[in-house]
């Protein structure tokens, strides 16, 4: 599978769904939810993306987790007219374990919440990868791999049934108010495809596991999934949201230590996203989560697994947008822009 296309792809798809999710005015029921796309969202987080690759020992119960050398990053961002957003950089005080000097990479998450609708966009592509020492049964050091490269990327969408009552807009970004609490199921459709590699085999030798060990990895996956959406509102602004689904993943999946190995199958896979916090007309302080398993495809002795996250903590003030302000924006929106309004 050729991936060299993949960043430009991912921006495009990215721009063509935000589009659709704009096109018509959402129609929330009142009773419900209260939308608010005049105010303007101002917020400071914390944030922490990441996209661990997992090998599991057959017959034994531990596993091998490579990790990015993300860190913790703070960022400023707004909300306004259904545009969003979000600047954010690792700071050193709050990384003192990261590497320095390590390879640079590209974490790309677009989560979208337009009525009815769940969509979410994952492209990542990370340089330097870890296995940290309570990992490894043989070392007491953190196992070290800058040549490692890891590009993954992944459309999950998902249809809610009753989105006339429940906003996931409201728990991700605050740009609207959960009133009563509300239940959805939904069912959906999602595509994923990666590939793993470094400059030679990537476990350890210490570990002795000749069997398991790898130079390259690659998967491409889909399939439908369902689930269901649910947020309970309590205290006059208190909220808590929970989303989860499961999918079928039919696909193939291939290795290679000094042979290649390809094979296609069908396994399950899964998705969870957690919100909570306060939420009223001028104030919000919030923390969620959203989390990906992309089990793979088994061959021969290789069990593994793709796992990719994003938690933030958010502290938002909204304020009310002059005349002057909502004139200026109009002409550079990108959302109107885009539809060429």
């Amino acid at each position: 599978m050729n991936f060299s296309k993949i960043p430009l792809l991912f921006i495009f798809l990215i721009s063509i769904v935000s589009v659709q999710g704009q096109t018509s005015k959402p129609t929330f029921d009142t009773a419900f939810v209260e939308s608010h796309p005049e105010q303007i969202n101002v917020r400071l987080y914390l944030s922490r993306k990441f996209t661990n690759f997992v090998l599991r020992v057959p017959d034994e119960n531990r596993k091998y987790v490579y990790q990015p050398n993300s860190g913790l990053n703070l960022g400023v961002g707004i909300t306004y007219q259904n545009f969003t957003l979000n600047l954010a950089a690792p700071v050193g005080f709050l990384n003192p374990n990261r590497y320095d000097d390590w390879p640079r990479f590209l974490d790309l998450q677009s989560h979208v919440y337009p009525r009815r609708m769940i969509i979410d966009f994952f492209g990542q592509f990370y340089r330097g990868y870890s296995i940290r020492n309570n990992f490894l049964k043989n070392s007491t050091e953190d196992y070290l791999r800058e040549d490692m490269r890891l590009n993954s990327v992944g459309v999950n969408f998902h249809y809610l049934f009753r989105g006339e009552r429940i906003s996931l807009a409201a728990a991700f970004n605050q740009s609207a108010i959960q009133k009563k609490s509300a239940f959805s199921p939904f069912l959906g459709f999602e595509v994923y495809g990666g590939s793993m590699k470094g400059d030679s085999l990537l476990l350890p030798s210490t570990e002795n596991l000749d069997i398991l060990n790898f130079n390259r990895s690659s998967y491409f996956q889909f399939g439908p999934n369902t689930g269901a959406a649910a947020t309970l509102v309590f205290g006059k602004g208190f909220f808590i949201t929970a989303v989860g689904s499961i999918n079928l993943s039919v696909g193939y999946a291939e290795w290679e230590n000094r042979i290649e190995y390809r094979k296609w199958g069908a396994l399950p896979t899964y998705s969870m996203r957690a919100f909570l916090g306060y939420n009223n007309e001028r104030f919000s302080i919030n923390a969620n989560a959203v989390y990906k398993n992309l089990n793979l495809i088994k061959v021969e002795s290789f069990d593994q697994a793709v796992n990719t996250g994003n938690i933030r903590f958010n502290i938002i003030y909204k304020l009310a947008a002059g005349p002057r302000f909502e004139k200026n924006f109009r002409k550079v929106n990108p959302m109107r822009l885009l539809k060429k309004d």
